[in-house]
């Protein structure tokens, strides 16, 4: 039997930074650190220039990406992470993959999250069910989809 395999769900967007504090802030997750001084070691050593770099809130970042984390995931693991990478194309089209956001009770507080999330820059595209079972597509400010139920 082969050994399980990691792995990170990764976003292609044109602002990683920001869109990486948006989903941050919506599961409850933490935004990785920058390391400045591993990004300037890169850039004095040559494996990297300023132009792959980026202030942002004050810090110097890789401008390519941002990454979030589950507070409790492992330290150097790639599970329970996002990461969101620059792309020079805008969205275009459907998402064939997308995330279904879980509430801890199944339908309670629903329209309540969905409504913060309309306030925090989401966008609600249709409202579905099945059985029992009720749920929102909506899109992030950047147009990836994703279903709240």
């Amino acid at each position: 039997m082969p050994t399980p395999l990691e792995f990170q769900v990764t976003l292609d967007c044109a602002d990683p930074h920001v869109l990486a504090e948006w989903w941050a802030e919506t599961l409850g997750w933490d935004v990785e650190p920058t390391n400045e001084a591993f990004i300037r070691q890169m850039i004095a050593a040559g494996h990297a220039s300023d132009a792959d770099t980026r202030e942002y809130r004050g810090q110097l970042w890789w401008a390519a990406g941002a990454a979030i984390r589950q507070p409790d995931a492992p330290e150097g693991s790639s599970c329970r992470r996002m990461l969101f990478q620059v792309v020079p194309e805008p969205k275009a089209g459907k998402n064939r993959m997308h995330l279904d956001l879980r509430l801890p009770v199944s339908g309670d507080g629903l329209d309540a999250t969905r409504d913060a999330l309309l306030a925090r820059g989401a966008t609600f595209l249709h409202e579905a069910s099945q059985g029992p079972h009720r749920w929102y597509t909506m899109a992030d400010p950047e147009g990836n989809e994703f279903c709240l139920g």
